[in-house]
């Protein structure tokens, strides 16, 4: 691990000039006496590196020297592709690869397209999680991440709409869609999606099993989201969007805030389209939201759906003012 840290501090110096010893000690959370010692130490082993004093100051290298030594571990190499994600590399355990990773990509860039690559990082950033929403986090997700790697099965207690129910599953990936977490597992011999949420307790087993050879975790994931949501398509709805209803239109979804958006407005700015809905009572939900800037035309029920729930609410309101 000291190693690992020496090498990194050292490819941090070279490819930001200069740090102090705080900014070392919180990027590696270490003590700064501790970076005290392995400035030492890699001085000691040949390395020009000296400290400039004053509130402008730090560790440098001599100006033009560079380190070679910017092969990758195994670790390092697996976790890559989480360099641009560092709370998602965290999250799977892999955080301190990630960075060490990305801190060796950038090293054994030319200087000039290193500076293009820190410049990039610098100016944009990922962020998966939707507003008004925290960061999904689960106790077991390394665990399940460790399971995936190691082509391990588990034991999962599964929340499922009515019940708890223990499964022995053979894990095949892990998805982060809209700041959830869900993973990709055979059971009985058949892939299916598993929200992490739903997951009560985790057990590693010791048995491993054979990963399907053409498996592919993006094709698989492509093909079950588009089965499900096409599963949810059971209805058709005809609705007149306000136009103070267009800036709000994505709360509906892609299946209603789509069509409406292609519609034609009329003179006065109103849109009327034909949208598909998954039930009556989801879409009354969405639809309430809107008061009167979203009306629905048909069908009749989705009509007296809202009517009720809206007598529900104006009662409840009214009892309150007793």
């Amino acid at each position: 691990m000291r190693a690992s840290r020496l090498l990194s501090i050292l490819i941090t110096l070279q490819l930001h000039g200069r740090a102090s010893a705080r900014e070392l000690a919180e990027r590696f959370e270490v003590s700064r006496r501790t970076i005290f010692r392995d400035v030492d130490e890699l001085s000691a082993a040949g390395v020009p590196i000296y400290a400039e004093r004053g509130a402008a100051g730090g560790f440098a290298l001599l100006d033009g020297w560079r380190t070679q030594l910017t092969g990758m571990t195994p670790g390092e190499a697996e976790a890559l592709a989480f360099t641009g994600l560092p709370k998602t590399a965290a999250d799977l355990g892999l955080g301190a690869e990630a960075m060490a990773a990305h801190l060796k990509l950038l090293a054994a860039l030319p200087s000039t397209t290193s500076e293009a690559a820190r410049r990039t990082a610098d100016r944009f950033h990922l962020d998966p999680t939707p507003w008004h929403r925290r960061p999904s986090t689960s106790p077991v997700l390394r665990t399940l991440a460790q399971a995936v790697w190691e082509t391990r099965r588990v034991r999962v207690e599964y929340e499922s709409w009515d019940k708890v129910s223990v499964r022995v599953l053979e894990p095949l990936g892990v998805v982060l869609k809209g700041g959830e977490w869900y993973f990709v597992a055979l059971r009985r011999g058949h892939p299916a999606i598993h929200r992490l949420d739903k997951v009560k307790a985790l057990t590693l087993l010791d048995e491993t099993f054979k990963r399907p050879r053409r498996f592919d975790l993006g094709a698989a994931w492509g093909d079950a989201v588009e089965s499900f949501e096409a599963s949810l398509r059971r209805d058709r709805a005809v609705l007149r969007a306000q136009p103070e209803a267009m800036s709000r239109l994505d709360r509906l979804g892609a299946d209603m805030a789509q069509p409406l958006r292609a519609a034609t407005p009329d003179a006065n700015g109103v849109r009327e389209a034909e949208v598909v809905i998954e039930s009556v009572g989801y879409a009354a939900s969405l639809i309430l939201g809107f008061g009167a800037a979203i009306e629905v035309v048909s069908p009749p029920a989705l009509r007296d759906e809202i009517v009720e729930r809206a007598k529900s609410v104006a009662k409840l309101y009214a009892s309150r003012r007793r």
